[in-house]
């Protein structure tokens, strides 16, 4: 029976239970889905490299033998060594494996074999060249035979699924392809494929597996073969249709049409404001006012970096809101932050004589009950909390407006479920970490945009080194002179206690600082796993000045604003990613004194971990920290958003192909957009099937 794209992967031959059991927990239930898993990067094996051609800082891909194998265990150590030597008619090679125990046995005598990796010297002896950790294929005999998956041609490597190894997944699609005859439905028009000159999806699907001899492979691990292209754009072409249909549906919703023009809102706003806006904040405080005016509900996404005044625009908004007889919620991802929230809007509020409640989780019973009340009552004109927002007790009198801070830290349903307390009102998402426009346009391409490039006058820049351990003696010197001068000081460790990971915990470092660093000093401590009640009391101190250096975790990584804290030593920074250390690092430098940021962390680091502290020590814009963030961990991981599923596109990658992007974007939202073309858009709403469906509730706010 011949294979089409709705076969199911039972039905090919080799493929049994257990590996279609595996696949299935991929969602590669039949041909097609098998045919859309994509390969990450391709080898040349047409033209294998002799060994005696090989040099150092080559990567190369060798067909040899396996001449001999062992496997070496070092005292002391779980881990072991593999020592491989490999020979073609020119010479010999040695090849070594760390964490090597699993091979031990693998390479028999005259197996042959691919190796493909980078070409590195012997440091223990100048003259003789090696593999380290190369990939590796064990071939069988007839494998170079012209018609293989595996050599003499440009083979695709896959990521294994299980114990379903690139090379089998490789095996399996290369019979797949050779017996396919089904059609593959074309979610591009026609009129598309001409316009920029791409193959057809079947053409382009078939070619990416297994690209044809005469292809540049440097092309194709740049993601720019036309096949490649064509798969690319077809991704954001679908993604950015999606968003666009919401975005359509959004703006036929009913909304309240606030006034904003009003004597008493002018007022009001001039009250409240505690400084001069900046023309930034000038500038996105008139988006965000013209959406309140419109009839429908506003759907904005305002970032900016740490401390560029996003919460005073926020409050300017509530205001607005507020004056309009609406009440206003803002929930926050911790109660550290939803109490900073809350102690903020209190202050900033109580010339205008608004009501401002906290709900969390960890309030007294009878303080909830009295929460709720005025919220029903309509009595809280502001609220600020946790998740304790969209519990089923919650009822609001009138909601109007929905602030979220931090919001990529919430999932869809819970922002769902707090604006189903009201009726269609305004949604305002902020986030402290700059998006990169390409990103933004991916994650959130059906909100508006609006962005506070501009910091307030008056900030010092936070200077910022990194330190090796055996310093800390001059960095706890470093803090004792600031602590001397009147300031505060943070010690940021990974965990909470001690683990197998070796690393510093708080509790125990605390102990350690308190007694035997700083004795003379007040030192605090302060975790996610406190109670409620003990970390309002610890950051009440700490704020108050009563604590002169606080230890915690990354649970002071959002909203703690203490000015007089001037200095922040993170330890074990190696192990935090980039955004996290610039989250950290913005807790400092609130204030007008000069202060300082001490990464601590081993020289000798990863190259990821070293692209990271480097980019941290060399600037402070978090802009460019993000793009950073995203060239190192990649979309699906920026944010997070790699747990929730969210943006796990095939092939593209919205940073390097971020021209691509904007085209699809374009095509997608004038397809939407045009009523005459109604029927197309109908019909392409069949390729936005339920995996698509899952990434567009992303960007949903309401």
């Amino acid at each position: 029976m011949p294979l089409t794209s709705s076969s199911p992967v039972t039905a090919l031959k080799g493929l049994g239970p257990h590996r279609a059991a595996l696949l299935a927990e991929r969602g590669i239930t039949t041909v097609g889905h098998l045919l859309n898993y994509l390969p990450f990067r391709y080898e040349d094996r047409i033209h294998f490299t002799r060994i005696a051609e090989l040099v150092p800082g080559q990567v190369a891909t060798v067909q040899a033998e396996a001449e001999s194998g062992s496997l070496v265990r070092f005292r002391g150590r779980r881990s072991a060594m593999f020592h491989l030597n490999v020979k073609d008619p020119s010479g010999k090679l040695a090849v070594r494996f760390f964490h090597g125990a699993y091979l031990d046995g693998k390479f028999k005598p005259g197996q042959p074999l691919v190796l493909h990796g980078k070409v590195t010297a012997d440091p223990n002896r100048p003259l003789r060249i090696e593999m380290i950790n190369p990939e590796y294929e064990l071939l069988h005999p007839g494998d170079d035979a012209t018609n293989s998956a595996d050599v003499g041609r440009i083979v695709p490597v896959y990521e294994a699924i299980g114990d379903l190894s690139s090379r089998m997944l490789r095996r399996i699609l290369f019979r797949v392809i050779e017996d396919f005859q089904g059609e593959i439905p074309d979610p591009l028009s026609p009129e598309l494929l001409r316009r920029y000159g791409f193959p057809s999806k079947r053409e382009a699907l078939l070619r990416v597996h297994f690209p044809e001899k005469s292809v540049d492979v440097g092309l194709l691990n740049e993601f720019r073969s036309p096949a490649q292209v064509r798969m690319i754009f077809e991704e954001f072409f679908l993604y950015q249709l999606g968003l666009a249909i919401r975005r359509l549906r959004e703006q036929q919703r009913a909304g309240i049409p606030m006034q904003v023009r009003q004597d008493k809102v002018r007022e009001a706003l001039k009250q409240i404001l505690p400084f001069k806006p900046t023309a930034a904040q000038k500038r996105v405080l008139a988006d965000i006012a013209a959406d309140l005016e419109r009839a429908t509900p506003m759907s904005r996404l305002l970032e900016g970096d740490v401390g560029s005044g996003k919460t005073i625009v926020a409050l300017e908004a509530a205001t607005i809101v507020i004056e309009n007889g609406y009440q206003v919620a803002l929930m926050a991802p911790t109660e550290i932050l939803a109490v900073q929230h809350y102690l903020s809007a209190r202050r900033i509020f109580s010339s205008a004589n608004y009501f401002v409640e906290l709900l969390v989780s960890g309030m007294k019973f009878r303080e909830k009950e009295e929460a709720l009340t005025r919220i029903a009552s309509g009595q809280a004109n502001f609220v600020t909390g946790t998740h304790a927002l969209i519990e089923e007790a919650v009822n609001f009198a009138k909601l109007g407006l929905v602030i979220i801070d931090e919001q990529h830290r919430f999932g869809v349903l819970q922002r769902k479920r707090l604006t189903e307390k009201g009726k269609s009102p305004h949604v305002l998402v902020m986030t402290a970490t700059p998006i990169p426009r390409t990103l933004a346009l991916t994650l959130y391409g059906d909100l508006d945009l609006s962005v506070i490039d501009e910091m307030p006058p008056g900030r010092t820049p936070i200077e910022t080194q990194w330190r090796a351990e055996e310093n800390l003696p001059g960095v706890w010197e470093a803090v004792r002179r600031q602590v001397a001068a009147g300031r505060q000081a943070y010690i940021i460790y990974p965990v909470v206690e001690e683990s197998k990971q070796e690393l510093k915990a708080a509790t125990a470092e605390y102990e350690r600082l308190s007694k035997s660093i700083f004795p003379k000093l007040k030192v605090g401590l302060l975790h996610g796993r406190m109670r409620s009640e003990e970390k309002d009391d610890v950051m009440e101190q700490f704020r108050a000045g009563q604590i002169q250096i606080l230890v915690a975790t990354t649970v002071v990584e959002v909203g703690v604003d203490v000015r007089n804290a001037t200095v922040m030593v993170i330890e074990h920074a190696d192990r935090f990613g980039l955004a996290q250390l610039h989250q950290l690092r913005g807790r400092i430098g609130r204030g007008a004194h000069k202060s300082h940021c001490i990464l601590v962390a081993p020289k000798n680091v990863t190259e990821e971990a070293r692209a990271r502290l480097e980019t941290l020590v060399a600037t402070a814009d978090g802009f460019q920290i993000a793009e950073q963030d995203l060239k190192l961990r990649g979309p699906g991981e920026f944010f997070g958003t790699k747990q929730h599923g969210d943006v796990a596109f095939h092939m593209a990658h919205p940073l390097r192909d971020h021209k691509l992007l904007d085209l699809a974007r374009a095509e997608a939202f004038t397809l939407a957009e045009d009523r005459s073309r109604s029927a197309e858009l109908e019909k392409l709403t069949a390729f936005l099937g339920p995996e698509w469906q899952s990434k567009f509730r992303l960007a949903a706010v309401g």
